[in-house]
């Protein structure tokens, strides 16, 4: 037998003529997976096959999206080169003929609508470099004030919360290393096992460790199933569910008196507002029994390290900020902050969604997390940059207002980097038809998006196995991310495209780089002595360490593994805490006789954000074909809804048609719908337009909504 066995393996061993390995990272979760893509040639035919590489955040682990990601890069419908919409359809011209009609369009909109007429909607998956780029190219080659990215759909409201709590907002305030050795976590709102499912042996070795896990989510996920303890919150009461902890703790006097009145201010204010409140008129609020939010205090309050962990589920709210900055206080008041297995940790979304929002794209930032508001920060930027601090451009708007702006004519132009905003925003059919009123709209993507279907020009960027940059993942680790497969036909990189496009425009002096590691080497030194400070990290520094955490001041720092240890980044040094009310979330949102039920949305592990990739990816296409409306058996039988039936649900904005999924794990008064498909079963057609008055961030998690059969049943 084992004769035979080697005669088949060095027959099979003769059949692979050739084989190449290109070193990458997963382009999906802030996790940033360090990976290999195996390319074996046998006979005529190429396999694939992806291999976790070893790394300091997932220590050489892969989920589901990264060994197939390459799938999508493969796929057929990829755009490989520029395409004009020519009478309704796109017709392939050169880059030239690209180049020229961007000129002639953008100068003509400025010359008949002003500079602002031009905005910039930019993206948390692509680099730093390139995201640094798009700041510099809105702001120099265009002037105009009117860049945001997506990004502000998914971080905002975190890092909204901890810059003003902590005066500075990185995704962890230590590293991943420390969660296994924390003795109780809460977390608040995510759904790690299927975003981030890398991540979760982190929390399964604190388990084994004999830590206490609190999960608060309105559904038994698959991270719930970890949990010693699941608060089946109710949709939007997180607040006051965290008011309800913080009341018990200082009742209790779980707090830390010594770190409050050294390292913090605010805190008579928010004991005062919580010891107003009635527990029990809570635990009415929230869905939660006072007895369940008191061993949740309890829990937190008791042991000596701890660590709270927010995503989506508390931030994308219309108090997103306010809900997260309660979390917070329950951290500074037992003073777990700052120490060994203690701290916040806001669970990124996006791949590159922490670095992405420190080095520009966002409306009022500057590279560094410097604000375009402050005169010093404005000045130092424009030195850098060989301009006049005069001609930079002021603070723009969120994406969303953007959008609004188009609508009201404001805004006529767009350029598009890698992001799908009629899937991704609230509101959907309005996005749509304000899009639509653009005189001239460019895209850049590798597909023909939701988005790019509307688009004049659509110019084609390459991968994730083609781009070569740095990323920083969650827990604000720099990592370099090697990529050296060549580009299929006329595709180039995003850097390129902003590049060609500034000299077309006559701006090329200012973009003139050869290569990702120039931009990063200028954006370096754009950082340096700011909040976000990359200046002591090269490339070559990344390649030998792996990642280095940020701030690194100079080329000798090792990075900053903990924050806070001794001042927090405010002036004063200290954090500031914050009164958070027990108001609703958004009134017309609760249900109601019309509209009943509360709508919250969420992701898949298969899929990612709106699914342009991996909807491209068979294996992963394969493993979720359709979207799905999760409900509770009760709840279905009470509106006549069969498991696996087709169901439409409205709300005031739209709606949609999805097919049901009974589930025991869910409220009864809530229904789930994912997020990663378009069109007719688009979610985000349903979604308020409301805004989070902090950070912009809409309220994807609570819509008020009505559910019937599609078809009468019998």
């Amino acid at each position: 037998m084992t004769d035979l066995f080697l005669k088949y393996f060095r027959s099979k061993q003769q059949e692979v003529q050739f084989e190449k390995i290109y070193d990458s990272q997963c382009p999906f979760c802030s996790m940033q997976c360090k990976m290999q893509l195996i390319e074996q040639t046998i006979v005529t035919k190429k396999k694939y096959r992806a291999v976790g590489k070893d790394n300091p955040t997932s220590e050489g682990r892969l989920c589901i999206k990264g060994m197939n990601a390459h799938q999508h890069s493969f796929n057929h419908d990829r755009i490989k080169y520029p395409l004009l919409k020519v009478n309704g359809e796109f017709v392939r011209i050169s880059w030239k003929q690209a180049l020229d009609h961007i000129k002639e369009n953008f100068t003509r909109i400025q010359a008949e609508d002003g500079l602002n007429a031009l905005a910039v909607y930019g993206s948390a998956s692509i680099t730093n470099e390139e995201a640094y780029l798009l700041g510099k190219f809105a702001r120099v080659a265009l002037k105009t004030k009117y860049i945001d990215y997506n990004g502000r759909l998914c971080m905002s409201a975190a890092a909204s919360a901890a810059s003003q709590t902590f005066g500075m907002d990185r995704g962890l305030t230590n590293t991943l290393k420390e969660i296994p050795f924390s003795r109780v976590i809460i977390l608040a709102g995510t759904n790690i096992a299927e975003c981030q499912p890398t991540i979760m042996p982190y929390f399964e070795k604190a388990k084994e460790n004999g830590s206490y896990i609190i999960v608060i989510d309105p559904r038994e996920t698959a991270t719930a199933k970890i949990a010693d303890l699941h608060l089946k919150v109710k949709p939007g009461t997180d607040a006051a569910l965290a008011n309800g902890i913080l009341k018990v703790i200082i009742e209790e006097n779980f707090i830390d008196e010594t770190f409050i009145q050294e390292r913090a201010v605010g805190f008579a204010e928010v004991k005062d507002y919580v010891s107003s409140l009635n527990l029990e008129e809570i635990a009415e609020i929230t869905g939660i029994s006072s007895e369940l939010i008191r061993t949740a205090a309890i829990k937190f309050g008791q042991e000596e390290t701890g660590m709270i962990f927010t995503a989506r589920g508390v931030e994308q709210q219309t108090n997103g900020t306010a809900t997260v900055r309660n979390f917070l206080n329950i951290l500074i008041a037992t003073g777990k902050i700052g120490k060994a297995s203690c701290g916040f940790g806001a669970i990124t979304g996006q791949g590159n969604g922490q670095g992405a929002r420190e080095h520009g794209q966002k409306a009022d930032q500057l590279p560094g997390y410097r604000s375009i508001e402050n005169e010093e920060h404005r000045a130092y930027i424009a030195s850098v940059w060989g301009i006049n601090p005069e001609d930079l451009p002021r603070k723009g708007v969120s994406a969303y207002e953007m959008i609004e702006k188009i609508d009201k004519g404001e805004i006529t132009g767009m350029f598009l980097m890698c992001s799908n905003p009629i899937v991704s925003s609230p509101n959907a059919n309005f996005v749509e038809r304000a899009l639509k009123k653009l005189k001239f709209l460019v895209a850049v993507d590798m597909f023909i998006s939701e988005t790019a279907r509307l688009a004049d020009l659509i110019l084609p960027t390459s991968s994730y196995l083609e781009d070569e940059g740095t990323m920083t993942n969650l827990e604000g680790r720099v990592t370099l991310r090697e990529a050296s497969r060549p580009c299929p036909g006329e595709v180039k990189h995003d850097w390129q495209i902003i590049c060609e496009i500034a000299d077309a425009l006559g701006k090329g002096k200012y973009f003139s780089y050869s290569s990702a590691e120039d931009i990063f080497n200028e954006l370096r030194v754009a950082s340096r002595g700011g909040i976000a400070d990359y200046y002591g990290i090269t490339y070559d520094r990344l390649r030998k360490e792996r990642g280095i955490l940020w701030p690194c001041p100079h080329p000798d720092h090792k990075g900053t593994k903990m924050l806070f240890e001794t001042a927090f980044a405010h002036p004063d040094g200290k954090a500031k805490m914050a009164v958070v009310k027990n108001d609703p979330v958004v009134s017309k949102e609760k249900p109601s006789n019309e509209f009943p039920l509360y709508l919250t949305t969420g992701r898949v592990m298969s899929h990612y954000l709106t699914g342009v990739q991996t909807r491209k990816s068979a294996s992963l296409a394969a493993r979720n074909v359709e979207s799905y409306m999760e409900i509770h058996p009760e709840t279905a039988l009470k509106y006549n809804i069969k498991d696996h039936a087709l169901v439409e649900i409205e709300s005031r904005r739209g709606k949609i048609v999805v097919r049901s999924r009974w589930s025991e794990k869910i409220r009864k008064d809530t229904i789930f719908v994912p997020i990663h498909w378009a069109d007719s079963q688009n979610v985000n057609l349903l979604i308020s337009d409301e805004l989070d008055p902090a950070c912009k961030m809409p309220g994807f998690k609570v819509s008020a909504v009505r559910i019937k059969p599609l078809l009468p049943t019998s």
